[in-house]
């Protein structure tokens, strides 16, 4: 069973946002403007749904790197991501996030 790939039931947490313009952990160059995320165990590839429970905003990322390493956190998306879940600013946020088949 691929378990990246199979629906996990939602966890929530802390999450904040980065920029970076290196190589990911999956290999691959990191884009601020694409909807990808850093996860310490999803497999790379898989989709997930990411809701800021402040204020309902929904985005599905990728997640292509491995993070977030700071204590407390479950997840760090790019910049584009946390544009579209309205924390830029706040630079952190309370999300639930769920594994999309």
């Amino acid at each position: 069973m691929d378990v990246g790939h199979t629906a996990e039931p939602a966890s929530c947490g802390m999450a904040s946002w980065y920029q970076h313009t290196s190589r990911t952990a999956s290999g691959e160059m990191a884009d601020p403007d694409s909807l990808a995320a850093a996860h310490r165990k999803f497999e790379f590839g898989t989709k997930v749904r990411v809701q800021n429970m402040r204020n309902g905003k929904t985005v599905i990322v990728r997640i292509n790197d491995r993070g977030p390493f700071t204590k407390g956190r479950i997840l760090d998306v790019t910049r584009a991501a946390a544009r579209k879940l309205g924390f830029i600013k706040a630079g952190t946020a309370k999300i639930c996030l769920e594994t999309i088949p």
